[in-house]
C-alpha cells in the first residue's frame, strides 16, 4: 500500500538517501549546511511557503517531492512551484511519481494556489512520459544568471 504524506523530522535518514540520489542524477552536490537547512525549513510547520511530501510503502521512504508557493504578477493568486521530485529506482513504474505530483496539486488546491508548475531537463525521458500525461508541456526555456 503506498501513503503519500508530509514529511516528518523523524523521516531525515531515508530523506537524505533519496534527495543524494535525486540530486545525483542532475550531477549536483550541496554542502551539509545547505542539507540540514533545507530538511529543517521543509519541517518546520511555521514555514508556510513551502513543503515536502514522501511516497511510503512497506515503511520505507521511495519517493519525495518538494514544493514552494510564491507571488505571481500575473494572478491574485499565488502559485506553486513543484520544485524536486524522485522515486527511487526500484520503485519507478509503481505510480508514486505520478501519486506525489497529485499530492501536490491537492496541496495548492487546499492553499488556493491551484496553478502548479515544474521544469525537468530536456532529456530526462522517462520522467517526461509521466510529465505528458499529468500535465501541459509549455513552449518556454529556462534561463538563469550564472
Amino acid at each position: 500500500m503506498l501513503t503519500i504524506r508530509p514529511l516528518a523530522p523523524e523521516d531525515r535518514a531515508q530523506w537524505d538517501v533519496l534527495w543524494r540520489a535525486y540530486l545525483t542524477f542532475y550531477e549536483s552536490e550541496l554542502s551539509p549546511e545547505i542539507y540540514d537547512t533545507t530538511f529543517a525549513r521543509l519541517t518546520d510547520p511555521a514555514a508556510k511557503e513551502r513543503g515536502a511530501l514522501v511516497a511510503e510503502k512497506d515503511g520505507e521512504l521511495i519517493g519525495l517531492v518538494h514544493y514552494i508557493f510564491h507571488a505571481h504578477n500575473w494572478r491574485i493568486e499565488d502559485v506553486c512551484y513543484l520544485q524536486d521530485l524522485y522515486v527511487s529506482e526500484a520503485a519507478r513504474g509503481t505510480g508514486a511519481g505520478r501519486a506525489l505530483i497529485e499530492g501536490v496539486y491537492k496541496v495548492a488546491d487546499e492553499n488556493g494556489t491551484p496553478n502548479v508548475y515544474w521544469t525537468t531537463q530536456h532529456f530526462n525521458e522517462t520522467a517526461r512520459k509521466l510529465y505528458d500525461r499529468i500535465g501541459d508541456l509549455t513552449p518556454f526555456i529556462k534561463y538563469q544568471r550564472g
